[in-house]
């Protein structure tokens, strides 16, 4: 036989539908996953090898992604320049040359009223003061204080690029594509289709905090695409009476009688599987049973973090109103690759444009959010280093671009994708230095420029993926897909 025909006989639900009804009661997230793009994702299973294609330095990444675009002015790349001029059109800064002789300016700056924008804008002081931390002697704002602390484990990149200049950059930074071209898998989907499980009981991509907003790509920045939605980043939440959408039976549904129903469905699905035995999407779908399973008995022990000592909460600043939600995010990343998660990603400041996005106010937003984050994300490299864990864990801070070096007469700074920062520590990569940089008004990279896949060949390098073997029948890849891996941040 080949299967039933299209029409099906009296009082027989067709096979697809009585999954999706039985699926979504029951099974919870992991199957919603499988039911969420029926006939896609079998081709892309069926290639996966789980297996690092060279020698990897780490095993997971922790990503945190700063939505609305952060001030690399006010962050990473200090740029005494702007005080000196600030007021002044970068046309009368000895800088304008600079500026108007690049080649990437030329290409990508968009007109305002006939003129150049940014060539308009008065250049606006820097809102905070830098301190030198460290051996490596490296400036960082003090706006970041904690995170100075830790700047000798640290690789920072101050030439960053990308070419949307709206915060659709935000799902570009993690697909590569600008919003135009359509969506594209996203990097930590790449891991997961490259690198398979190292816990079964774990889901192996997952996403915390709020992501983009529609407008800005949505949940597309964690999507799997034509990867499959196996491969799409599952969101968490830090209730361990709730953590999974959709990945709960219910409080009046004891342990027992789920996993009851789970082996009747379980009975049920087999004897299906065995009238249709070549169907693969069948097939994932009754694993995907036992994986709801296996996630719900699982994941609210994770995020459970009253199991953590009160000094470990407290380093993390859970004892405070202000840090306490960051902190919750970092330290459940950690107990997640500590028991084998993969890729954690992190989302600050999501929904709309981002509250990163500081047009106006911009030390008042800076203030609070990076009052915000600094303490519990330097928390996390030190836990990880004081475990041991540094060394296998990548850690990624970025934001879809940085801000302008003018303020067109606000108290705030543009959009600007034409030169910025991110920063990375741990799994294999040098601390305490700096790579690549900017003019001196911070206006476009110069020096060693990268687009922002390179982070992502970088991430893929260390985990021993080379993504030009991570290729899927009928899907051909740009070469700025790709990226190239930093060499000079790699130890």
């Amino acid at each position: 036989m080949t299967g039933p025909s299209k029409q099906e006989p009296f009082g027989r639900r067709p096979r697809r539908q009585f999954l999706a009804d039985a699926g979504l009661g029951f099974t919870g997230l992991a199957l919603a996953a499988m039911l969420q793009r029926d006939g896609m994702g079998a081709e892309a299973a069926a290639s996966l090898t789980g297996q690092p294609h060279f020698a990897p330095k780490a095993r997971s990444v922790i990503w945190f992604f700063m939505n609305g675009g952060t001030s690399h002015l006010e962050s990473f790349d200090h740029k005494p320049a702007l005080n000196r001029h600030a007021g002044k059109t970068i046309e009368e800064t000895p800088y304008k040359s600079e500026v108007l002789d690049s080649p990437f300016y030329r290409k990508n700056v968009r007109d305002f009223a006939g003129k150049p924008r940014d060539l308009m804008a008065q250049v606006y002081p820097l809102q905070v003061g830098f301190q030198r931390h460290g051996k490596s002697g490296i400036a960082i704002s003090d706006w970041w204080p904690h995170l100075g602390s830790c700047i000798d484990d640290i690789a920072v990149v101050r030439s960053m690029w990308t070419t949307d200049n709206d915060h659709a950059a935000q799902l570009q930074f993690h697909t590569g594509r600008h919003i135009f071209d359509g969506f594209f898998p996203s990097i930590g989907s790449w891991v997961h289709y490259g690198l398979g499980s190292l816990n079964e009981n774990l889901p192996q991509f997952v996403v915390m905090g709020p992501p983009p907003g529609d407008c800005c790509g949505g949940v597309g920045a964690h999507d799997g695409s034509y990867l499959g939605p196996q491969h799409t980043g599952v969101q968490m939440a830090l209730d361990p009476a709730n953590p999974l959408s959709f990945g709960t039976p219910g409080n009046k549904v004891g342990i027992r009688e789920r996993r009851d129903q789970l082996d009747l469905l379980s009975d049920l699905n087999h004897l299906t599987a065995t009238q249709y035995p070549d169907d693969q999407q069948l097939t994932a779908r009754i694993k995907a049973y036992e994986l709801a399973f296996r996630m719900q008995m699982s994941v609210p022990e994770i995020v459970d973090l009253s199991r953590e000592t009160r000094e470990t909460q407290a380093a993390y600043g859970l004892d405070d109103k202000v840090t306490e939600g960051m902190g919750r995010q970092a330290l459940a990343a950690r107990r997640l690759v500590q028991q084998g998660v993969r890729f954690v990603q992190i989302y600050d400041g999501g929904g709309g444009g981002g509250g990163w996005d500081a047009h106006t106010k911009l030390k008042e937003n800076h203030t609070r959010n990076c009052g915000r984050v600094d303490r519990p994300i330097a928390a996390l490299l030190k836990d990880l280093k004081q475990r041991g864990l540094l060394d296998e864990t990548l850690v990624v801070w970025a934001t879809e671009f940085g801000r302008t070096p003018g303020s067109e007469k606000t108290d705030g700074r543009d959009h600007h994708p034409y030169g910025f920062s991110v920063w990375m520590a741990g799994g294999g990569l040098k601390g305490g230095i700096v790579h690549g940089a900017t003019d001196e008004l911070g206006f476009h990279a110069v020096e060693d420029r990268h687009y922002v896949t390179d982070i992502h060949a970088t991430v893929l390098h260390q985990l021993g993926l080379d993504p030009r073997r991570l290729e899927v029948p009928g899907h051909k890849r740009l070469e700025i897909d790709l990226g190239k891996p930093i060499d000079a941040i790699i130890a």
